[in-house]
């Protein structure tokens, strides 16, 4: 081999390997929805992979669904938390039963993003689903867990009246499901119906008493629950789709960066319900920082 050409050797190799070393260097853009949660799960997942020793660039609470995920498709960004559940509307099987279990609707989604190169990771046991709520006072006194409680004590007499949207109200996969797979129902004078669809204003009626009201609709991981005391009526029979919070990440990074599973793993496996009703709580009705809550939670992990 003439000279030249050894020489061309290790600059070629310099080249290759420099370009990979390059690659496995850039940092990994973390994305969020823009909600509350969004910003909890972002911190989260972004200041538990900057610990891991995994560069992070920061585009959090980017936008609602649709915004976050084409630009995850796109490869704008990299990692962001998305919600199990939502497999119904990205792959238009909204009727199929599998999003009402929490296991078949994670491999279903999961399975179907694989094959265009997005990976879903470990998901929290938290289920943010559309959900019915009771006053603490009300659930401590009657025994209210869950649904099926709900319906005995309704049989039973009990005192009840309801906080909710229209859109929960007579959406026949809500408040109609519910009553249909429970056998209960609730009469007029026992639903407060809100304009809009916001839970804090649910929420916020039935902690008050407002009207006599003493549950409303609400979403599994809202932040109000834990603060003004209110029970989340569990949905044994599973009525509604289940939306379990996990990071979605592109594949070609997590092959740059087989670590991001191992550091993320044991956090979501740390986001019960009450969790992170609790941490959202600290920053919807607390004020806290979002950054400054993940912090302090992250550090209580390590311990």
């Amino acid at each position: 081999m003439p000279r030249s050409g050894l020489r061309l050797i290790p600059l070629l190799a310099a080249l290759v390997f420099g370009s990979a070393s390059a690659a496995a260097a850039d940092p990994v853009v973390v994305s969020s929805k823009i909600d509350t949660e969004g910003a909890v799960l972002g911190n989260l997942i972004a200041l538990r992979l900057e610990r891991g020793g995994v560069p992070v660039e920061q585009r959090l609470q980017l936008g609602a669904t649709n915004i976050v995920r084409k630009a995850l498709i796109a490869g704008e960004i990299d990692l962001y938390p998305e919600y199990t559940g939502n497999g119904a509307f990205f792959f238009d099987q909204a009727d199929s039963p599998v999003w009402n279990s929490a296991d078949e609707a994670y491999q279903t989604v999961r399975e179907r993003d694989a094959e265009q190169g997005l990976i879903w990771l470990h998901p929290a046991s938290a289920n943010n689903t559309w959900a019915m709520s009771v006053r603490g006072d009300l659930a401590r006194a009657n025994g209210l867990r869950s649904l099926d409680d709900l319906a005995r004590y309704l049989a039973a007499g009990g005192d009840f009246k309801f906080a909710a949207s229209a859109e929960f109200v007579e959406s026949p996969s809500a408040l109609p499901a519910f009553q249909k797979a429970y056998g209960f129902k609730l009469e007029p004078a026992q639903l407060v119906v809100l304009s809009g669809g916001n839970t804090a204003a649910t929420l916020r009626a039935a902690a008050q008493g407002t009207n006599g009201v003493n549950a409303a609709m609400s979403y599994g991981t809202d932040g109000g629950l834990a603060a003004l005391d209110l029970q989340v009526l569990s949905d044994p029979r599973a009525v509604q789709p289940v939306y379990q919070p996990a990071p979605l990440v592109r594949a070609e990074v997590l092959a740059a960066y087989p670590q991001i599973e191992t550091l993320l793993r044991p956090l979501f496996a740390a986001l019960s319900l009450e969790t992170l009703q609790r941490l959202n709580g600290e920053v919807a009705v607390n004020g806290a920082d979002p950054r400054q809550v993940a912090e302090t939670f992250l550090d209580s992990l390590e311990q």
